[in-house]
């Protein structure tokens, strides 16, 4: 069971959108608001790609009034886009 949960963690991750809502949480709380005038697509786009996020338990909600503001749900999430990152760069490095 915990292979399915693992996938669907990276899949949601693999996505070039889904990726670019995470970093832009690494920093703390967002409004969806500040989501949609940042983001180049729908509201309605934006939001299957925090669903998605969200049942891959990678986000977490918080409604306040009208507001509803996302979050990392864990902490070793903001981990793995560091690790990530720092593969990314030292792969570069070693090309260059």
């Amino acid at each position: 069971m915990n292979i399915e949960r693992e996938v669907k963690l990276f899949k949601a991750l693999a996505h070039p959108i889904r990726l670019k809502i995470v970093k832009k949480l690494l920093s703390g709380e967002v409004c969806v608001c500040e989501l949609v005038e940042e983001a180049k697509f729908s509201q309605s786009n934006l939001s299957q790609h925090l669903k998605i996020l969200k049942e891959a338990e990678i986000l977490v909600s918080k409604k306040e009034g009208l507001k509803v503001n996302y979050s990392i749900y864990n902490e070793n999430i903001i981990s793995l886009i560091k690790i990530s990152e720092k593969i990314v760069a030292e792969n570069i490095n070693k090309l260059i």
